[in-house]
């Protein structure tokens, strides 16, 4: 909670950081990356640098919190500090990173604001931007707690056993541990952190979704190739993987994490997805078969044709041996499956087209725009935002707006 004496300040002042607060984080970041380039290797993926996504999901995260200081302060944004924090766990974040960022962003809106930053000021955001750290360090402590590991030590090594084509761009990696640590076990619908290195030395993190229950040996993630413009760094590590990494090969992966996790309260699940997007579904779906769970499931999946649905056969598999289940699809360029299927629609996803149980919880994965039509179709038709949970692949450019 801000204090009487900055909430004022921050109050005044937050229509002129929010106005620049895209340049701010921008300025940022260079600053930082130059002053710290280390970061670059195995902390920060250049991809989202170089797409600006990065800094949008920094700005609009930094407007968000503090416009909750001031306009809601019995209430902080929950969700977005605990995804933020998995994902920091998932790339082992150290509390004393934190004073680096510190120091760059300050640097940063000076920069930016010049005169108007008085030391008032300058105390004010300072508060803002240690109340929002120190919320995430203590949220991070527990995740690592929970998991028994420090920072540095959330990372091992995992043999790949198997390489599945699923689909022309989506292949699974399925990898073995190679020591006799005790395999933590993942949550239906999370995460791991694969780092590798490039070409050029430098580490580079990405995060994949876990597609199938843990056994205690073995772990399963989907990674879609990524065309980006003359193989630039839009996917460098997808290609990488597509291309270089073969069975036998050892990959270094973090432990699971991830907040968007299946609900065990026993309300009816809708998964609504699409593309890639697939991917935790399909994990959530084999923690559901391995539970031998009587759930009320309907899956909602939308895709460009059969041939592009990944994990096609596993999800399908995984619903028929579901006792309660139901799968309705839509293909952009096809009217017809030859899966046994409970309906099948042409063109994009329309939720209305559907029936679902009362009382459904809905988890959302795909492309931006696709789950942002489908939460507003949902809102429509009267669904409570808190029953509606999504997956982003990347910064998440969304939530800020969300906590409004």
């Amino acid at each position: 909670m801000l204090s009487d004496k900055s909430r004022p300040v921050v109050t005044a002042t937050l229509p002129v950081v929010a106005k620049h607060i895209g340049e701010i984080t921008q300025r940022f970041y260079l600053h930082m990356l130059t002053e710290h380039p280390e970061l670059l290797d195995g902390v920060f993926n250049r991809s989202n640098q170089v797409r600006g996504q990065q800094q949008r999901a920094l700005a609009g995260s930094v407007a968000s919190f503090a416009t909750a200081l001031v306009e809601t302060p019995e209430r902080v944004p929950e969700h977005l500090l605990y995804r933020v924090a998995h994902k920091h766990a998932s790339l082992g974040i150290r509390p004393d990173q934190y004073r680096i960022v510190h120091d760059s962003l300050m640097w940063a809106i000076v920069d930016v604001l010049g005169e108007a930053v008085t030391p008032e000021v300058a105390e004010a955001w300072d508060e803002v931007y240690w109340l929002m750290a120190n919320a995430l360090i203590n949220l991070e402590r527990g995740l690592y707690s929970a998991q028994g590991v420090r920072p540095e030590t959330v990372w091992a090594q995992w043999e790949v056993e198997k390489k599945i084509k699923e689909t022309d761009d989506v292949v699974t990696f399925v990898v073995k541990r190679v020591d006799d640590n005790l395999v933590r076990a993942s949550l239906p619908g999370q995460y791991v952190t694969v780092r590798m290195q490039m070409p050029d030395g430098v580490h580079q993190p990405r995060q994949y979704s876990l597609t199938r229950a843990d056994d205690g040996e073995h772990r399963h993630f989907a990674v879609k190739r990524v065309h980006g413009d003359d193989g630039g760094p839009d996917g460098e590590m997808s290609n990488l993987l597509h291309d270089s990494v073969d069975v036998g090969d050892t990959l270094t992966l973090s432990l699971p994490y991830g907040d968007v996790v299946l609900d065990d309260s026993g309300r009816p699940a809708v998964f609504v997805s699409a593309g890639i997007g697939i991917t935790p579904m399909a994990g959530m779906l084999s923690h559901l078969v391995a539970a031998r769970s009587g759930l009320s499931i309907t899956m909602l999946h939308a895709d460009l044709d059969e041939a592009s649905f990944a994990l096609r056969r596993q999800v399908i598999g995984d619903l028929l041996a579901l006792k309660n289940a139901r799968l309705y699809l839509w293909y952009e360029n096809a009217d017809q499956t030859n899966e046994p299927v409970d309906g099948v629609f042409a063109g994009t996803m329309d939720i209305t087209a559907v029936a679902v149980p009362e009382d459904s919880l809905y988890y959302l994965c795909g492309p931006l725009p696709f789950m942002k039509s489908v939460r507003s179709q949902l809102l429509q038709r009267g669904v409570e935002p808190a029953d509606i949970q999504y997956e982003v692949f990347g910064p998440d450019l969304w939530q800020a707006d969300l906590e409004r």
